[in-house]
């Protein structure tokens, strides 16, 4: 096929088509300060391929690996160990494919790994049905207020406080568009969770109440009243897990009554990668399943009699009547989701229990070696392997003080929530099972000295 580029004509009759004077006008929505007014400074205009290949190398190399020394960083992406196998075996042509199973009979390979995926997830999450993964948790949290919207008719939306920023700025940023109530606000430096006062907020127009477990600031507490409280007031509890190694050793959250349970699914199989791609998670109730996004494969039997999987349902635009798609979300993370199954089965519910008490151990042992800081106290009465630390003066500067000494501390609740004075001194650390003794140690020490 010819690639024919388009004439200053073409682009003209394109514009006066949408009603749009300039090509900028398309990008009217980007905040001014964040678009570029003309080429980058510092890169020229064209250079040969291995003028390009030195120059993007030497960047890399500026670049510090997570095991380049102590690492606490977490808040919604965790550094978890990868067996090497995983790697391996999504490789594997039985399933590396970047495109949609359509055609059941050359895609058994994948097809059974999205079943299983899916039988794994709802197990794992304490629901009765999984789909086949979406793009990443922020996006889940907002495909379920939506499905909540469907279900119920109503349109206001409760978010807890201890929600992450990132997933609330997503769905204050989709809500634009359809009309949806949020309401929420910033955590305070407390104990407990906020659940009892969103219980009391729940009236005739709340379509759902969404909750974070562990939280943001890593607190844990038991959902079963509210969802009590939302099911009597015809609301549905949706519940956030951005740590799902945490389900390892805690209480999955539809085996307390939430009605959906959306996540993240990087701790397993996927790594940091800067930020992704990662990979959705999103299970709920039986018989809300019509009402789910996404695509769901299930498993029947072809002419022969044999165990075969196909694409079950497929809710999506491309699929069914626009007006009846729940979802324009267009794919899953099909390799990302891969990994996270090829981890979990080689885990096993042996291994992942294990895994987990690892991880709550290794944060016990840094949370009692921390808080004999003069100064620094823990937050929290409960936690996995995440918890927020109080310190004596502002984080962000010590988190920088602490990375001039090749030491990742953790993430400063200043970075997440910069217009709030009142949570200017909290640090969220996260201890995983890839964190030592003497990481602890080291972290320990400089922390004293930057706080002395």
């Amino acid at each position: 096929m010819r690639y024919l580029p388009l004439t200053s004509d073409d682009r003209s009759a394109m514009l006066a088509t949408i009603g749009a004077a300039s090509i900028d006008e398309l990008f009217a929505d980007v905040p001014v300060d964040a678009r570029l007014d003309g080429p980058m400074a510092g890169l020229p205009m064209h250079a040969s391929e291995l003028a390009v290949e030195r120059h993007m190398a030497a960047l890399s190399r500026q670049n510090r690996a997570a095991a380049d020394g102590p690492f606490f960083l977490g808040a919604g992406a965790y550094r978890h160990h990868v067996p090497a196998s995983v790697d391996h075996l999504i490789q594997r042509g039985e399933f590396l494919t970047a495109y949609t199973p359509y055609q059941p009979e050359i895609a058994q390979g994948t097809l059974q790994m999205l079943f299983e995926f899916q039988s794994q997830v709802a197990r794992l999450l304490g629901t009765d049905v999984a789909n086949a993964s979406m793009y990443d948790g922020s996006t889940a949290c907002w495909e379920a207020i939506v499905m909540a919207r469907r279900i119920t008719k109503r349109g206001k939306a409760l978010l807890s406080t201890g929600l992450h920023p990132h997933y609330r700025s997503v769905a204050r940023t989709m809500a634009k568009y359809t009309g949806d109530v949020l309401v929420d606000g910033d955590p305070s430096l407390d104990a407990g969770t906020d659940w009892a006062a969103l219980a009391d907020k729940i009236d005739r127009e709340t379509s759902c109440v969404v909750v974070q477990y562990p939280d943001i600031l890593g607190r844990i507490d038991d959902m079963t009243a509210l969802a009590a409280a939302c099911q009597a007031a015809g609301a549905l509890l949706i519940a956030v897990v951005t740590e799902p190694v945490a389900l390892g050793l805690i209480k999955a959250p539809g085996e307390m009554g939430a009605d959906i349970v959306v996540g993240e699914g990087q701790s397993i199989g996927v790594g940091l990668q800067f930020g992704g791609p990662y990979v959705g998670l999103f299970a709920c109730k039986t018989k809300y399943v019509r009402q789910m996004p996404g695509r769901l494969c299930g498993e029947t039997v072809d002419a022969n009699g044999k165990r075969g999987f196909v694409l079950t349902l497929s809710t999506r635009e491309q699929h069914i009547r626009r007006e009846k798609a729940t979802s324009n979300i267009c794919t899953n993370s099909g390799l990302c989701a891969l990994a996270f199954s090829i981890h979990m089965t080689l885990l096993g519910e042996a291994g992942l229990r294990q895994l987990a008490a690892i991880n709550h151990g290794r944060a016990k042992q840094a949370a009692a070696e921390l808080a004999k800081i003069p100064g620094v106290s823990v937050l929290n009465n409960s936690y996995f392997n995440e918890f927020t630390l109080l310190l004596p003066t502002e984080a962000r500067p010590v988190i920088h003080k602490l990375a001039e000494r090749d030491i990742l501390g953790g993430v400063s609740l200043g970075r997440l929530y910069p217009a709030n004075a009142n949570l200017a001194n909290g640090l969220v650390v996260a201890v995983t099972e890839t964190v030592t003794a003497a990481d602890i140690s080291v972290f320990a020490a400089a922390l004293k000295e930057v706080l002395a």
